[in-house]
C-alpha cells in the first residue's frame, strides 16, 4: 500500500516529515509522497531519515517520493497539482518557490492587519513563532485563533475569519494549472491533477480543464482519494483513460488538521496498491531516459 499525497508541519500538516516516515511504517505503508503546499522543505529530512534508517539495516522503511502540491487557479476556483519524483534541488524551479513565498508574505502581513482590525491580537510574526518551520496557511490561522481562545473550533476561524468569503481574507497569488504543470515538468517531475472532484465543476467543465492540462504535459489525475465515493472514482478513471493518463491516489494526510482522516487509509477505506506507485515511477524512468 501506497499514498502519493501527504502534508508535513512544512506546510499545514501536524506530523513532522521524521514522523511521517515512522507513522508510514507503523501504517506498513511501502511508499508515501510528501506533497507540502508549495514548498519542498520537508524533502531533506524525511529522505535523509529514511536513507539512515535503512543505513542501519531496517528493512520495513517506506520510499519517500520527492513531491509538491502547487496552488494555482482555474475560472475563480482554486486548483492544485501534485508533483511527484520532482528534483527539489533543481535551481529555477527553487527560484520561482521563493518568489512565491515572498508574495505569500506580504498577503500574510495584509490578513494579520485586517485581522488585527477586528480586535484580534495577531501578527505574521507570531504566527511564525508559534508554528516554526512551517509555510504559514489559514489552517494556522485558525490553530492560533483558537489557541487563543478567539474561537472554539477551527471550523468557526474559517467560518468567521479566513474563509474565502470572509472580510478579512486576502487571496493568495496564484498561477494557472497549466503553469503548475510546466514547472513540475521543468523539475523533471510527474505533474497529476489533485482531487479534480473537490473542484464541484460540471462534468464538461472538469473535462475541458482535464482536456488543457493534458495538452500542457499533465500526466496523471488522483483517481483514489479519501472523500471519493465508488461513482467519482469510476468518472475520474474514465477520464483518466479517455486522455491517457496515470493513476495516483493518496489521502491527503493532514494530522490533526483533518480529524478522522488516516495516512494511507483515508477514512477507512483508502487503499491505493503499490502497482499505482510502479506505473508513475516507470513514467518517470522513461520521460528522464528520453530527455537526457
Amino acid at each position: 500500500m501506497v499514498d502519493l499525497h501527504v502534508h508535513s508541519t512544512c506546510s499545514d500538516g501536524t506530523y513532522t516529515p521524521v514522523r511521517l516516515v515512522d507513522y508510514a511504517r507503523e501504517k506498513g505503508l511501502s511508499a508515501f509522497a510528501l506533497t507540502d503546499h508549495d514548498t519542498v522543505d520537508g524533502l531533506e529530512g524525511a529522505m535523509g531519515y529514511a536513507a539512515e534508517l535503512r543505513r542501519a539495516g531496517e528493512t520495513d522503511v517506506p520510499e519517500v517520493v520527492p513531491g509538491i502540491e502547487l496552488s494555482s487557479e482555474y475560472q475563480g476556483k482554486d486548483v492544485h497539482i501534485v508533483g511527484l519524483y520532482i528534483n527539489y534541488r533543481d535551481v529555477r524551479f527553487l527560484r520561482y518557490l521563493q518568489d512565491f513565498v515572498a508574495s505569500r508574505d506580504t498577503r500574510n502581513e495584509k490578513m494579520c492587519e485586517r485581522l488585527r482590525e477586528a480586535g484580534i491580537d495577531i501578527s505574521y510574526q507570531k504566527l511564525r513563532d508559534a508554528f516554526p518551520d512551517s509555510v504559514i496557511t489559514r489552517a494556522h490561522y485558525a490553530g492560533y485563533m483558537l489557541e487563543h481562545g478567539y474561537v472554539r473550533s477551527r471550523a468557526e476561524a474559517f467560518e468567521r475569519y479566513v474563509g474565502d468569503r470572509c472580510p478579512y481574507y486576502v487571496p493568495r497569488e496564484k498561477i494557472t494549472p497549466a503553469r503548475a504543470v510546466s514547472l513540475i515538468l521543468d523539475a523533471d517531475g510527474i505533474p497529476v491533477l489533485a482531487h479534480p472532484i473537490l473542484y464541484h465543476m460540471s462534468d464538461s467543465r472538469l473535462d475541458a480543464l482535464v482536456g488543457e492540462l493534458k495538452a500542457a504535459g499533465l500526466m496523471g489525475i488522483e483517481a483514489m482519494y479519501s472523500t471519493y465515493q465508488t461513482c467519482e472514482e469510476r468518472q475520474i478513471r474514465n477520464l483518466a483513460q479517455k486522455y491517457d493518463l496515470l493513476i495516483s491516489g493518496g489521502s491527503d494526510f493532514h494530522g490533526e488538521n483533518k480529524p478522522g482522516l488516516d495516512l494511507g487509509t483515508g477514512y477507512g477505506k483508502l487503499y491505493v496498491p503499490e502497482e499505482v506507485l510502479d506505473r508513475i515511477k516507470q513514467a518517470y524512468r522513461d520521460r528522464t531516459y528520453s530527455t537526457n
